[in-house]
């Protein structure tokens, strides 16, 4: 058994379990993985007797836990400098935390409006205002943070990093409900999509047995 245990909710939906995922996909570590379908009376009750918060995801190492998505990442940057979760170039660095530090907090109508789902597509999907204007602010930082710190690989700083992690659930919103993207802007979301580790969580999300009807549109 690994000394890292990750404890998640469904891959088809949970986008804060998707981003320490790939996170610790991407440094290396050996870890073990827990898969809760959320929003069930079992689970409720295990998040109420295990998470600090009462939520997913939920990072244990030994007597550890931490049970924040980005807290998690710079755990694991922490963990492991050498795996290069952040950029090495320190003002890289300050620009893939502010712009993470971002998606933390902010882009909360294209949340509520754009759910996260990534066994359906909704073509045509009719986006409303101020999510379009979330939309397009992402497409704004992953413009910028490609054309200034990107030369070195298709991702948003070169290579696929924390800043990464942190914008994958969107590429997998922007697929999914159809999004009219830039070219460039799509050129990044085809990469993602290429990305082993992304592949691997929206392939495993596709075969989940699960369905939250929430999350379900009728469009």
């Amino acid at each position: 058994m690994a000394d890292l245990h990750l404890t998640i909710g469904n891959k088809a939906y949970s986008s804060w379990s998707m981003r320490p995922w790939l996170a610790l996909k991407a440094s290396g570590l050996p870890f073990d993985e827990t898969v809760l379908c959320l929003f069930t009376e079992e689970t409720n009750a295990w998040l109420a007797a295990n998470s600090p918060n009462r939520k997913v995801p939920l990072l244990r190492h030994g007597d550890l836990r931490i049970w924040d998505s980005l807290a998690i990442i710079e755990y694991l940057a922490e963990l492991v400098p050498e795996a290069g979760l952040w950029p090495k170039d320190s003002k890289a660095r300050a620009i893939a935390r502010s712009v993470s530090a971002e998606m933390h907090s902010g882009f909360q109508a294209l949340r509520q409006n754009l759910g996260m789902n990534v066994r359906r597509t909704y073509p045509n999907f009719a986006v409303p205002a101020d999510a379009q204007a979330d939309i397009d602010r992402v497409q704004a930082i992953w413009a910028e943070c490609r054309k200034t710190y990107g030369a070195g690989g298709p991702f948003l700083f070169g290579a696929f990093c924390a800043a990464d992690c942190m914008y994958a659930p969107v590429v997998t919103r922007f697929v999914t409900y159809d999004v009219k993207l830039t070219p460039e802007a799509q050129e990044y979301v085809n990469a993602m999509l290429a990305q082993p580790f992304v592949a691997e969580w929206i392939a495993a999300g596709k075969a989940e047995p699960w369905v939250i009807e929430k999350y379900e549109l009728t469009v």
